[in-house]
């Protein structure tokens, strides 16, 4: 498959000299598979198999750079160098031989290793024809049954690479399908995480699902679930081509610390019951974090309100004020419920009742679309609110004590002032009053 070994692989573009590195030593894993497919990474993620002593060689490695050092695992004799925009880790090799700890892994794509001294490819189980193929072949069933997650790992590694997973393999899979129950929660939800995030993992997901491996984590996952996960891709596609800022803000992450994104939060929506309450357990126990849950808890209490045709300013005014960040998400699930039900109302065998006119779906679009334009403008009063006057200010204007009424009030001028009926400081402090008074 390739001529000369990628030049991407080279020690002088590791963060460290090869000096550091015994004889022999190996760089494995998902470096080797990306240099070899051509695939570039801004951020270096390295791994090493080296005979004995790792932990040794990344202490001193981490020691000369003056880098983050954490031990992995001491048993298995695993440690990793964290470097500003890389990381390597070093692990001591399983077996008696380089072979040996090469059929242990996953799948022979990921079996490949890279002798930096000799500049040799080594690939006793031909993941390079593999490669080429774009097929995501097993060791063995009895590798994958080792560590369950490889299980899921697989379909996720063949959307991101755009593979396919070869028949025995997918079958393999799935007859080991219930062994994914032993797994920790969290380790589950970072794999499920990644065929989030984007499109291309909305068909792995539904192929993890019919091949048993959602279950156990999400146990309200049907048929329809799954295809308004496709819905909320196609629903995002349409929202960015008409406005790029929403779809901009639908690919930032929920927090700087949280890989989530918003469309992320929209589709796992689309997964777990659609109560919010029921929901948020749900995602409690897959250790989703609280800004997440409450993303996804947000967009289904507020779901119902997307679907009003005669809105308010009032209404509109709390639409935006309890969906706050979370409007993109909701959105966007909204497009995708809509488009799904009527999707779907074709299909009399399966939902006689359901059918949306088309007079409907042009008046739910003109008011998203309304809701959306307001959203975007940071001026608009509605979505937007600027204080005319702060808490402090109206307590001490109307003489009385801090206390939930005065949230209250502060929000019943915004909308007065959304409406046109107060534009100043002294309107507003004379509603309030009238307000107390009533």
């Amino acid at each position: 498959m390739h001529e000369s070994v990628p030049s991407s692989l080279a020690p002088e573009n590791w963060p460290f000299s090869l000096e550091f590195l015994p004889q022999p030593a190996y760089m494995v894993g998902g470096a080797v598979r990306d240099a070899i497919l051509g695939r570039t990474r801004e951020y270096l993620d390295l791994d090493f198999v080296i005979p004995s002593k790792a932990v040794k060689v990344a202490r001193a490695i981490a020691h000369h750079y003056k880098a983050g050092f954490v031990l992995l695992d001491t048993e298995r004799q695993i440690a990793r160098v964290v470097f500003p925009n890389a990381t390597a880790d070093f692990a001591q090799q399983e077996g008696d031989s380089l072979e040996v700890d090469l059929h242990r892994r996953d799948f022979t794509v990921n079996a490949i290793a890279y002798n930096p001294h000799t500049q040799e490819i080594i690939d006793p189980l031909q993941g390079c024809v593999d490669l080429q193929q774009g097929i995501l072949r097993m060791v063995s069933p009895a590798n994958l049954e080792d560590d369950p997650l490889r299980l899921m790992r697989g379909y996720r590694q063949a959307a991101q690479l755009g593979f396919t997973i070869e028949p025995a393999t997918q079958a393999a899979i799935r007859s080991l399908a219930s062994h994914i129950s032993t797994i920790a929660a969290e380790r589950f939800r970072v794999e499920i995480g990644y065929l989030l995030a984007n499109s291309q993992g909305t068909p792995w997901i539904t192929s993890a699902w019919e091949d048993g491996l959602l279950a156990p984590f999400f146990k309200n996952a049907t048929r329809e679930n799954l295809l308004k996960l496709a819905a909320v891709d196609n629903a995002a596609a349409l929202l960015t081509e008409n406005w790029q800022q929403l779809g901009v803000q639908l690919q930032e992450s929920v927090r700087d610390t949280i890989k989530t994104t918003w469309l992320g939060i929209a589709k796992l929506a689309c997964l777990v019951n659609p109560n919010p309450e029921l929901a948020e357990i749900e995602l409690q126990e897959l250790t989703y974090s609280r800004a997440e849950i409450r993303g996804v808890t947000t967009a289904l209490k507020l779901l119902p309100q997307f679907q009003i045709v005669d809105m308010s300013l009032r209404e509109q005014y709390f639409l935006f004020y309890d969906a706050d960040i979370i409007f993109p998400a909701t959105a966007v699930l909204a497009v995708a419920v809509d488009n799904f039900v009527e999707a779907i109302s074709a299909d009399k065998l399966l939902h006689p009742a359901v059918t949306t006119t088309e007079e409907t779906k042009a008046k739910r679009w003109q008011v998203l679309a309304s809701l959306i334009n307001r959203y975007l403008n940071p001026d608009d009063l509605v979505a937007h609110p600027t204080p005319l006057l702060s808490g402090k200010e109206l307590i001490m204007a109307l003489d009385i004590p801090a206390s939930p009424i005065i949230g209250q009030l502060l929000r019943e001028i915004a909308v007065a002032q959304a409406e046109g009926k107060v534009s100043t400081p002294t309107e507003a402090i004379a509603l309030a009053r009238q307000l107390l008074d009533g």
